[in-house]
């Protein structure tokens, strides 16, 4: 097993084990001797493999990728999708940031607006923040299962297993059909949290990203701990497993997403389609057309020019 091999399995959180997100995961892990400068070597051919990888997925039209991210507030999931996904085409990404949920979607099941927002085949999804706020936001305030409208006999007691039955089931049924699962959460550690909400509060250009409802939210860290770690160990599947990734150090972050990413990529043994007979014929016929034109000729003086 190599270092990525390594690192992948010791981010992973095993299905069926139970875990402690406390003693089981430091925020602050960085690998074994990996170094910053190294790290932003191996995140730089990372993105330009991550670009190949995209450019078979889109020809290739079959898979359609959905990347999950969770964290808590400042853990760097806007700075994470910017540089993991620096290189690839934007054509063939769909980022989705879900906020509160309109009057709209409050009318329909709670999954209805991810469903709407699936990746197609051939492009990669990415969900910052998700469904699984409603078994993390919604369990901290649940006044907020009132804007939802359930009938009253399906507020019970059981309700955060049976979300999470749902979105096993949920997640089986897109592998099952070509769109795999990866699913990261940012462990930030409290005082990292801490000291990025200070740089907000203090540095001009970081002013806009400061709110007054992340320092509430701040308040109830233990109750997401909670949450989060219940989820984890319910919902850490076989064909969905989460990877909980240190946020302390942003650098290892981004290149532990982009190693998770590619190596998922890679296992799905993408490939640019062979042409049939048919089309081969046609592609001779053109060839020759545009030789006898002195397209290439005409090629190779542009290329000694530039």
């Amino acid at each position: 097993m190599n270092r990525i091999d390594e690192l992948i399995h010791a981010l992973q959180v095993p299905p069926g084990k139970k875990i402690s997100l406390k003693h089981d995961y430091d925020p602050a892990f960085t690998g074994e001797k990996l170094n910053k400068a190294e790290a932003e070597g191996l995140l730089a051919d990372g993105v330009q493999r991550l670009a190949e990888l995209q450019d078979k997925l889109y020809a290739q039209d079959t898979y359609g990728p959905l990347v999950i991210l969770q964290a808590l507030d400042a853990a760097g999931k806007d700075s994470t999708i910017k540089h993991v996904m620096s290189g690839v085409n934007p054509q063939g990404v769909e980022v989705h940031s879900f906020k509160a949920p309109s009057g709209e979607e409050l009318d329909h099941d709670y999954l209805w607006r991810n469903f709407k927002a699936l990746p197609r085949r051939g492009h990669i999804g990415i969900f910052n923040r998700s469904y699984y706020e409603e078994v993390l936001v919604v369990r901290i305030h649940p006044n907020f299962l009132d804007a939802q409208k359930l009938p009253p006999r399906l507020r019970s007691e059981d309700i955060w297993q049976r979300r999470f039955d749902e979105i096993n089931h949920f997640e089986k049924y897109l592998v099952n059909n070509g769109f795999p699962v990866l699913k990261f959460f940012l462990n930030v550690s409290k005082e990292e949290q801490g000291r990025r909400f200070l740089e907000r509060a203090t540095r001009p250009e970081k002013n806009w990203k400061f709110s007054a409802a992340d320092m509430k939210e701040r308040e109830r860290w233990d109750e997401y701990q909670a949450a989060y770690e219940d989820l984890f160990n319910h919902t850490s599947t076989e064909w969905a497993p989460w990877y909980i990734i240190p946020a302390d150090t942003k650098w290892f972050t981004r290149l532990a997403v982009a190693a998770i990413i590619i190596r998922t990529l890679d296992d799905l043994k993408l490939a640019y389609p062979v042409v049939g007979e048919a089309q081969q014929a046609e592609l001779a016929a053109a060839r020759a057309e545009l030789l006898a034109q002195g397209i290439a000729k005409e090629a190779g003086k542009a290329k000694k020019r530039k």
